[in-house]
């Protein structure tokens, strides 16, 4: 008898073996460079290769958006501290989660990845050249580890959509990231079409990047991410010409002579990176009224010596990160708001950024992404 049951009991975990077998299905997908790698899918363990995947991860997992995570890299909680905070309150077991230096920086632990037994690895595109040179796309490959390639942040204009649709499909969830598209591009269209009928005159912007993180001034944006969204917006890119690739930066002289009509200035919390720093601490639950105070200081900076937009007021601070992920939409609406204010004053990305965390997130909707000098706006 006991042997019969041994029989049976072995049956039934060969069964539950091929049925796991045929609920995956390899499939060939094409990451954002254009590589075409095999994935079985839907995939149940994956390694992020950067932490702040998590805020499109979380949109397709929104009950539980670390259940496929099983190791990140340690960028979030140093980059976005409230939302890391955030996270780690209503799920304490991320603080075991492995986690790994960057590519490029070159202390990401290849051994421990392996070890983690990941379906697939996603990479942001920017570390591609650091990624291809250490060999870890053949040496993941040896152990049966897939690694495609997502954008968010070089050219998050044109690649946003294809990322989020990789990813849905990895996980299985190509009607929820169809939904986010979808909301999205309608998000967008409220300010582009808006724009398209009433063909505002544009003004001049200077966007600067992590204003404060450092002394030196001024990082700025070419004719992507921030650069891009300043023209969807309905403005022009003051370092569009200026600035061959996505990022790059801007003598002060370059910014006085160019005597913009709108500064944007991009910040977050950085205590992490530079504690005390003057950088403008936007984000997740922020203090407005600090950020203000700080957004205030930045304009006494010889760069903005007699500037039309320090004068007139038109000086403001977005959330950094908006510059990393498929929320852009929601910058792009306030960014609408604050060039052309009689064109948009019902646009509310407030709740446009509400109705987002809402429908796709797991956390409560905090303000905190926006200040401005200028009260009216």
């Amino acid at each position: 008898m006991k042997f019969f049951n041994k029989v049976a009991a072995a049956a039934a975990g060969f069964c539950l073996f091929i049925s796991s077998i045929a609920l995956a299905d390899t499939v060939k997908v094409t990451d954002v460079t254009g590589r075409e790698v095999e994935v079985n899918v839907p995939v149940e363990h994956v390694i992020l290769g950067e932490g702040r995947q998590i805020y499109f991860v979380g949109a397709l997992d929104k009950d539980e958006p670390f259940k496929r995570v099983v190791g990140w890299r340690d960028d979030l909680a140093k980059a976005d501290p409230e939302t890391y905070a955030a996270y780690l309150a209503k799920y304490p077991d991320i603080a075991k989660l492995p986690t790994f230096g960057g590519m490029k920086d070159g202390t990401f632990d290849i051994e421990q990845a392996v070890a983690l037994k990941p379906d697939v690895m996603l990479m942001n595109i920017d570390a591609k050249t650091a990624t291809e040179e250490a060999g870890y796309i053949e040496k993941l490959e040896k152990v049966g580890i897939p690694l495609v390639y997502v954008d968010f942040r070089e050219k998050p204009m044109e690649n946003t959509e294809p990322s989020m649709r990789l990813i849905g499909k990895l996980f299985g969830k190509e009607e929820k990231a169809e939904e986010f598209i979808k909301f999205r591009a309608d998000s967008i269209a409220k300010v582009t079409d808006t724009l398209a009928k009433a063909n505002p005159k544009k003004p001049l912007v200077f966007m600067e990047r992590a204003g404060g993180y450092s002394d030196d001034c001024c990082m700025s944006f070419g004719n992507e991410n921030f650069g891009r969204m300043v023209e969807f917006a309905g403005g022009v890119n003051m370092a569009k010409d200026i600035i061959p690739g996505t990022f790059g930066t801007v003598n002060p002289e370059q910014v006085i002579a160019s005597n913009p009509d709108q500064i944007i200035i991009t910040g977050g919390n950085w205590e992490g990176y530079v504690p005390g720093g003057a950088w403008v601490g936007v984000g997740y639950g922020a203090d407005e009224k600090e950020a203000q105070r700080k957004l205030e200081g930045l304009t006494e900076r010889p760069a903005f010596t007699g500037v039309k937009a320090v004068k007139d007021g038109n000086v403001h601070a977005v959330w950094h990160q908006f510059y990393n992920n498929p929320y852009q939409f929601v910058a792009i609406q306030q960014m609408a708001k604050w060039l052309h204010p009689d064109l948009f004053g019902d646009l509310d990305p407030e709740a446009t950024f509400k109705e987002l965390h809402e429908r796709f997130l797991t956390l409560p909707y905090k303000s905190g992404y926006f200040v401005s000098l200028n009260a009216s706006r």
